[in-house]
């Protein structure tokens, strides 16, 4: 059984189980969070599309960690004109164990 949920303006593919990262969400690490937004459950032969999503189906998930992404290096620079500018970034995200799909 694995289902197609939607956060942060992004889609994951989830069985019961899986270990994800996804854009922060505002929670703290041990809680449980649940989305609504779900816009496909299968279950063997049985196919659930929403229009845009399904009705009553909902993903629970652990909250496992909260936390930064590596660093990358953000570097403008334009020729003969000693123009340079450098800048670093770190994206946070939300680690979750997905612990149960209703359908």
């Amino acid at each position: 059984m694995y289902a197609i949920f939607q956060t942060g303006g992004k889609q994951y593919r989830v069985s019961e189980g899986d270990v994800i990262t996804v854009e922060k969400i505002e929670a703290n690490e041990g809680d449980v969070v649940t989305f609504d937004q779900v816009l496909t459950v299968v279950n063997d032969a049985d196919v659930k599309v929403g229009t845009p999503v399904v009705e009553g189906a909902k993903i629970t998930a652990k909250v496992e960690k909260q936390d930064k992404a590596k660093k990358i290096l953000v570097f403008k620079y334009k020729a003969k004109s000693n123009y340079r500018r450098r800048q670093g970034h770190r994206q946070p995200f939300t680690k979750l164990t997905i612990e149960k799909i209703e359908a």
